[in-house]
C-alpha cells in the first residue's frame, strides 16, 4: 500500500508568512524558517522567503495532493499601527474579493476564510500582542489559478481562496470538493432560491441553462447522495436533478456517488427497465453488448423504446426521494448527447 505523503493548507503557509513578517519588524532580520502549530496540532515548519518590501513568502507544499496551488508562493505583509485594536485583513495580487451573499465570509471582504484568519491573527498576536495590523495577503499567479477553482461559481473574483480548517491537505480527499459543492449551495439557499437544478458537469448545465432558463443551477460532480443530504439539511424544497444517462442510471440503480471507483451498474439498470416493458431478447442482448450509455440510447431509439427513459426517471426519482426521505419535491430529467430531453418525470 502506498501512502501518500500529506501537506500544509494555504491558510498555514499566509500565517507562517504572516508571522515571519513580524519577527522581522521585531528583530531587524528575516527568519529562514518560523515555526507554529496549526489547528489539527501539528508544528509546521516551513522556509521563508524574503522580499524588500518587508514582505514575506511560504512555497505552499501540498504533499501529494494534485491541487492546482501546489508549489504557488502565498505571500503576507503586516503594517502595524500604533495603538491596539482589530487585524483587519486586505487582498493583494491574486487573492479574491467575495461578492455573493451566503458565503462563509461576507461580501466585500478578501477570500480568506475564517479558519486561516485565526491563524494569521495568532501569529500576528504571539509577537506583538494587542496591536491593531492591517495584514495583506497575496498569491502570484492567483487570478489565473482561481478559473480552474469554484471560485467564479461562487461569486469570488480577483483570484483563489486561502483555505483550510485544520492547516493540513489530506491527499486525495474529497472533503474540499464537498466543501465547495456545500458552499454554493448554501449560498444560493440563503439568497432566496429554494427550488435548485442539479446537474453533473458543464455540458448538463450548458443543456440545463438552455433548458430551463431563469433556473438556479449548480454543478454536482459525481456527489448526488452528498447534494442531496445537503439539501435537504438546507431547506430545500424542489430538486430537478438533470443529465445524461451514463450517470443517471447507476442513480437509478440507487447509486448515489456516481464516480466509476465506488460501482457500475448502467447497462444492468436499463436492461431492467427494458423488461419491465417487454423488449425484446435481442434488444436486451444488444444493450448488454453495448460498451458506452451513447451506444445504448442509439439502440433504444431505433427500437422505438425511448418511453424507457421516463421508467428510469421515475426509478433515479424514487431512490433519490427515499434517500431525502420524502421531504423535499424531486424531479428528474434525462439527456442525450445533444443536450436534449429523452425521458422526464414531470410535464
Amino acid at each position: 500500500m502506498v501512502v501518500l505523503r500529506e501537506g500544509f493548507t494555504t491558510g498555514s503557509c499566509a500565517a507562517a508568512a504572516a508571522l515571519a513578517c513580524c519577527l522581522w519588524q521585531r528583530d531587524g532580520m528575516c527568519p529562514s524558517q518560523v515555526s507554529l502549530v496549526v489547528p489539527e496540532g501539528r508544528t509546521y515548519t516551513p522556509a521563508i522567503i524574503p522580499h524588500e518590501d518587508g514582505s514575506c513568502g511560504v512555497i505552499k507544499d501540498g504533499g501529494d495532493d494534485p491541487d492546482i496551488t501546489n508549489g504557488v508562493e502565498i505571500i503576507a505583509q503586516v503594517k502595524l499601527f500604533d495603538d491596539d485594536g482589530l487585524i483587519v485583513f486586505c487582498a493583494g495580487d491574486g487573492v479574491g474579493i467575495v461578492t455573493e451573499t451566503g458565503l462563509k465570509i461576507p461580501a466585500g471582504e478578501p477570500a480568506i476564510n475564517p479558519a486561516p484568519r485565526k491563524m494569521i491573527e495568532d501569529a500576528v498576536r504571539s509577537v506583538f500582542g494587542d496591536r491593531s495590523a492591517e495584514v495583506t495577503i497575496s498569491v502570484p499567479g492567483g487570478e489565473a489559478l482561481a478559473r480552474k477553482t469554484f471560485n467564479p461559481r461562487l461569486g469570488i473574483v480577483g483570484g483563489i481562496s486561502i483555505l483550510g480548517t485544520s492547516g493540513i491537505v489530506r491527499p486525495m480527499s474529497d472533503e474540499a470538493l464537498r466543501e465547495s459543492l456545500y458552499a454554493e449551495l448554501k449560498m444560493r439557499v440563503l439568497q432566496g432560491h429554494r427550488e435548485i437544478v442539479f446537474t453533473f458537469g458543464n455540458q448538463g448545465e450548458e443543456a440545463m441553462r438552455r433548458l430551463f432558463p431563469g433556473a438556479c443551477i449548480l454543478q454536482i460532480g459525481n456527489e448526488v447522495g452528498f447534494m442531496l443530504d445537503s439539501a435537504l439539511e438546507l431547506g430545500v424544497e424542489h430538486i430537478l436533478l438533470g443529465g445524461h444517462p451514463g450517470k443517471l442510471s447507476k442513480v437509478a440503480a440507487g447509486i448515489m456517488q456516481t464516480h466509476s471507483k465506488y460501482g457500475d451498474a448502467r447497462r444492468e439498470a436499463i436492461i431492467a427497465h427494458l423488461a419491465r416493458i417487454k423488449a425484446s431478447v435481442g434488444l436486451i442482448e444488444g444493450i448488454y453488448a453495448c460498451k458506452t450509455t451513447d451506444a445504448a440510447v442509439r439502440l433504444i431509439h431505433e427500437a422505438k423504446y425511448d418511453m424507457v427513459w421516463d421508467l428510469m426517471a421515475k426509478a433515479a426519482q424514487g431512490y433519490c426521494s427515499l434517500r431525502m426521505r420524502q421531504a423535499v419535491k424531486i424531479d428528474v430529467v434525462y439527456l442525450n448527447a445533444q443536450g436534449n430531453i429523452i425521458g422526464r418525470t414531470t410535464e
